[in-house]
C-alpha cells in the first residue's frame, strides 16, 4: 500500500467539521495504489474514502473531481466527490489537497474470466460516451512527450539491451502511431484493482471504477490497450496476453462503441505503447522512490516483458480474426 502522509485525529476531525458527515469512526490506510494517500474513512454516518493528493495541483483536480460528477450523473458506477459546506470539491488536510467521495460496493478481482473482460470493456465503451461532452480537457499527463522526457533520464541506468530496447520503442511509436484515430477522456489506468464486481451466482455484475487521477484526453485506443495489457495476461505468463479474453474485452467495448477499421489497424502500436508507458512509469517509481510511511512499489520488469512479446509475437486477433 503507498501511504505518504499520515492525517492525525485532531487534523481530520477539523477537516471533518466542514462536511455534513458526523464524526470520524475510523481511518483505515487502503491497500493499493502509487500515487495518492488513500484511507477508508468511517464516520458516524457512513463509510467514504479520503485522498491526499501528493503531486496534483488545483487545475488537474478540478478537471478529475468534475469528471467524476459528470460521469456519475450519467450512470457510470464511479465514486461521488462530495461538497462541502462551502460549496466546494477540494480542501486542505494534512498541507495537502484533500478531497472526500462515497465508498463503493464490491472488491476488485485478481483472476478475471472472459465474462469480466467483458463486462470491463463494456464498461470503458460507456464510459467514452458519457465523457464526450464533458467540457472540460486537459491532455493526457503521461502520453509521448512524458515518455521521451521520462526515457532520458531513466535511460542511463538500464542494462544495455534494456536501453536498446527503450530507445528503439520510442523511435517506433514516434513512426507508426497513428493520428487520424477516434479521442475522447480516457481513464488511462483501467487496472484491476481500479474495477469493483459484487459476488453474484448468476452473473457478473460490476458495481464501480475507480481511480480517475490519471485521466485525460488522447485516443481512445490508448485506454482500451492499457485494460488488455494488464485483464487480458495469460494466466500462466504474464509474458504475453490470452487471445480469448482479449476478444472477450474488444467485443464488450464494440457492443457500446463500435470500432473502426483503423483502431483495428493500429491495435498492435497502441498494445505496444501501452506496455511502454508502464514499463518507464515503474522504472521511474523504482529509481526515483518517494518517501512515506508505507510505499507500494511494482515490478516494472512486466511490461518490460510484455513489450518484448508485443514486439516479438505481435498482437492477439482482433475482433472477427480466426
Amino acid at each position: 500500500m503507498s501511504v505518504y502522509t499520515q492525517v492525525s485525529a485532531e487534523a481530520l476531525a477539523r477537516f471533518l467539521a466542514g462536511y455534513e458527515l458526523g464524526d470520524a469512526v475510523a481511518l483505515e490506510p487502503i491497500a493499493s495504489g502509487v500515487e495518492n494517500s488513500n484511507y477508508f474513512l468511517t464516520t458516524s454516518r457512513g463509510r467514504f474514502v479520503l485522498t491526499l493528493f501528493e503531486r496534483l495541483g488545483p487545475k488537474e483536480l478540478e478537471f478529475y473531481l468534475g469528471l467524476m460528477s459528470h460521469l456519475r450523473a450519467r450512470g457510470l458506477p464511479c465514486p461521488q466527490p462530495l461538497v462541502a459546506h462551502d460549496g466546494l470539491l477540494l480542501h486542505e488536510l494534512a498541507g495537502r489537497p484533500a478531497a472526500i467521495v462515497t465508498r463503493l460496493e464490491g472488491k476488485s478481482i485478481e483472476l478475471p474470466t472472459v465474462a469480466h473482460c467483458r463486462a470491463v470493456g463494456g464498461l470503458l465503451a460507456r464510459l467514452h460516451r458519457a465523457a464526450a461532452d464533458y467540457p472540460v480537457t486537459i491532455a493526457n499527463p503521461r502520453a509521448a512527450a512524458w515518455w521521451r522526457q521520462t526515457a532520458a533520464w531513466v535511460g542511463p541506468s538500464l542494462p544495455a539491451d534494456e536501453h536498446a530496447l527503450l530507445e528503439d520503442e520510442l523511435v517506433f511509436q514516434q513512426a507508426h502511431r497513428a493520428r487520424a484515430l477516434p479521442q475522447g477522456v480516457i481513464h488511462a489506468d483501467l487496472f484491476r484493482d481500479n474495477v469493483l464486481f459484487v459476488p453474484d451466482s448468476s452473473r457478473v455484475r460490476l458495481a464501480g471504477v475507480l481511480d480517475f487521477y490519471f485521466a485525460g484526453r488522447d485516443r481512445l485506443l490508448m485506454d482500451l490497450a492499457i485494460a488488455a495489457n494488464d485483464w487480458c495476461l495469460a494466466a500462466d505468463d504474464a509474458g504475453h496476453l490470452d487471445s480469448e479474453r482479449t476478444r472477450a474485452l474488444l467485443a464488450g467495448y464494440h457492443g457500446e462503441r463500435a470500432l473502426t477499421a483503423a483502431e483495428a489497424r493500429a491495435w498492435p502500436v497502441f498494445l505496444r505503447a501501452a506496455a511502454l508507458r508502464f514499463w518507464l512509469s515503474r522504472l521511474a517509481d523504482r529509481l526515483r522512490p518517494r518517501a512515506g510511511v508505507r510505499v507500494l512499489q511494482k515490478d516494472p520488469a512486466q511490461f518490460r516483458d510484455l513489450l518484448r512479446a508485443h514486439r516479438r509475437e505481435g498482437a492477439p486477433p482482433w475482433l472477427g480474426d480466426t
